[in-house]
């Protein structure tokens, strides 16, 4: 789907492949809603903002290969759209870099560089949550016994 010559625009492919298209996720139980499985898209939403085939600048937060964790982030190449396997651009954060380091990575390389600050908030945000995932879940504490009652039940249990 990305594979576009620079003579047509991008609101004409998304006028066409809006509709029916191999990212397109279609819940008619959830009320119809739409969602898109496209990796550049970074809310998952079905929407003309969001759709990195259709746009020339696009953005996109994956988890880093490995299993040291981070984050990957996915940009277009704006110079070449009719070459899509070498179009894509990928900057990869360590796991062992902190996560403030990571967002102001992802900021600097979106916003601050004037390619796409739109979609600032939902590349830290997504980025956030990638995060958030990796980290391991701490087992829960045991429960502490209240009043005198409690303690002389689980005594007498033992």
């Amino acid at each position: 789907m990305s594979h576009h010559s620079s003579q047509v625009s991008a609101d004409l492919i998304w006028e066409i492949a809006r509709h029916q298209n191999s990212y397109l996720v279609k819940r008619a139980s959830s009320g119809g809603v739409r969602f898109s499985r496209d990796p550049l898209n970074l809310t998952n939403v079905h929407s003309r903002k969001y759709a990195g085939f259709v746009n020339d600048k696009a953005v996109g937060v994956a988890p880093a290969e490995g299993d040291k964790g981070g984050v990957t982030l996915i940009t277009k190449k704006t110079k070449h759209p009719q070459r899509p396997g070498s179009s894509i651009n990928k900057v990869t954060f360590g796991g062992n870099k902190t996560t403030r380091k990571t967002y102001k990575g992802i900021v600097s390389s979106t916003a601050k560089s004037g390619y796409r600050s739109d979609l600032r908030a939902e590349a830290v945000s997504r980025a956030s949550a990638i995060r958030l995932s990796q980290t391991p879940k701490k087992d829960a504490p045991e429960k502490k016994l209240r009043g005198a009652k409690a303690k002389k039940a689980a005594a007498e249990k033992d």
